[in-house]
């Protein structure tokens, strides 16, 4: 019976294995996470899987979904997801791949950006087996005895290890002492809550190897670490980011997720349905690149929204990209009468800022520029075109802005 019971162990172990290391980057070091399984198994205790929230903008990304999704994972095994908010780290702003000295955020607008959090991170999450903690509950109250405490516990040396403080150091850019204590913080975090993983991005190991060391300066086990791939943005070139714009948030409106989606480029595909879902890329492969891109589309858009919604989201974009139709319900925008001339016209760049879907007069002439204007179904080519205002008037910008101009 021993051996029976061992077998079933050993075979769930690397069943758990195979789970967990789908889509990872990094696993360090394999031969620990094996053994801290076996014994969570054995003393029937759930591991603690840790993973820090930065709360640099209001809205979680599909980018951020991967990490989450990965915590997800472990929660299935019985395993409990700690996840950490960097309230206060975020207050020092955390200096991974910068080339120079980050922002710092105020007490504000963190607070701001917290506020939905919770509500989009669960749409992921197991909320029964997750812990949400704030960073801010034990760093907030640690003396200067303290931080000297903990900053003896590393050098400068191993700190500009790291690729992005060596390069700086390199070209005599400036590295604040601030920035140091940046991964310091987050390694004191895995000390507090007791961390047997910690999950990353590729461009948080350095902190977490350092969560490592720290963790065993304190006589804790150390954690193991796991990270996963970056996920590049819809523009295809860069990683998903809210600053530069080329990011999906979990929080969008179905037609939107599904909009961008659908404008991805081919070649991310794979990585998409691979970190993103719970789809083998094998069983949608045969299927023609906008098909592929459809069945992507419907599934993010279900996964975050329900089933009804990916419906209605796919009737909409067809009927707006494969019939030529225009949205069911378009946002009626009404037009100050004294933008208008004595005959009634207005030039097309000024009519383009009445609609509210374009921010400047430079933006509205690249638009037209790019061909990417229609008004009543006609493409405007030219921004020295004054339009007669005879309302309504149905404008299209770029691929899914619509206004009817009354």
């Amino acid at each position: 019976m021993l051996h029976n019971r061992g077998e079933r162990m050993h075979n769930s172990i690397e069943e758990a294995m195979t789970i967990i290391e789908r889509g990872v980057a990094d696993l360090i070091p394999r031969t620990d996470l094996h053994k801290k399984l076996t014994r969570s198994i054995e003393r029937d205790e759930p591991l603690r899987i840790k993973l820090g929230i930065d709360p640099s903008a209001p809205h979680l990304t599909l980018g951020h979904s991967v990490p989450l999704r990965k915590m997800r994972d472990f929660q299935r095994l019985g395993h409990t997801a700690v996840l950490v908010v960097g309230d206060f780290t975020r207050l020092i702003g955390d200096p991974s791949g910068k080339t120079s000295t980050r922002p710092r955020m105020s007490a504000e607008q963190i607070k701001q950006n917290l506020a939905t959090y919770e509500t989009q991170v669960f749409k992921i999450l197991d909320p029964h087996l997750t812990e949400i903690r704030y960073n801010s509950e034990w760093l907030s109250p640690l003396t200067f005895a303290d931080v000297i405490e903990i900053a003896s516990k590393y050098t400068v040396a191993r700190m500009l290890e790291r690729n992005d403080f060596a390069q700086r150091f390199a070209a005599n850019n400036p590295i604040s002492i601030l920035e140091f204590l940046y991964p310091l913080a987050q390694a004191y975090d895995s000390v507090v809550i007791r961390a047997d993983v910690e999950l990353g991005g590729t461009d948080q190991k350095f902190n977490l190897l350092i969560g490592r060391d720290i963790q065993s300066a304190y006589g804790q086990e150390p954690q193991v670490i796991l990270t996963v791939p970056l996920l590049i943005g819809i523009d295809g070139m860069h990683s998903m980011s809210q600053s530069r714009g080329n990011y999906i948030g979990i929080n969008e409106a179905p037609g939107e997720i599904f909009g961008k989606v659908m404008s991805i480029p081919d070649e991310l595909m794979e990585s998409y349905f691979t970190y993103l879902t719970d789809l083998p890329y094998q069983e949608v492969i045969s299927l023609h690149p906008r098909q592929r891109k459809q069945r992507l589309a419907f599934t993010l858009v279900e996964m975050y929204h329900g089933h009804v919604a990916a419906q209605r989201a796919q009737e909409e974009f067809d009927r707006i990209f494969a019939q030529r139709k225009w949205p069911t319900e378009v946002t009626q925008v009404k037009l100050d009468r004294r933008l208008l001339d004595e005959q009634g016209m207005i030039w097309v760049v000024n009519l383009l800022m009445a609609t509210g879907l374009i921010a400047s007069h430079s933006e509205a002439r690249r638009l037209i520029d790019q061909q990417g204007v229609t008004i009543n179904n006609e493409r405007i080519t030219s921004v020295d075109l004054s339009i007669q205002f005879t309302p309504p008037l149905f404008i299209k910008v770029g691929k899914r802005s619509f206004v009817e101009l009354i």
